[in-house]
């Protein structure tokens, strides 16, 4: 299961949901055109992407439980 960990506040969220079709979302990463890396969280049935979690005004680390 993939596990959002807040590196600031210690809050974790678990796995993130599709609201159309109810699959987990599948961590991925997009590059910009200016080459920068942003973590995404997308359905794997083409629902849509959004970008990962955030907690105390920075992005959530992604780990492995």
């Amino acid at each position: 299961m993939a596990v959002y960990l807040c590196e600031v506040c210690g809050m974790s969220l678990g796995d993130i949901t599709c609201g159309t079709c109810g699959k987990t979302l599948e961590h991925d990463v997009i590059v910009t055109d200016e080459g920068e890396e942003i973590s995404v969280s997308k359905c794997s049935e083409g629902h849509g992407m959004i970008k990962s979690p955030m907690c105390c005004g920075q992005d959530m680390k992604r780990i492995d439980d």
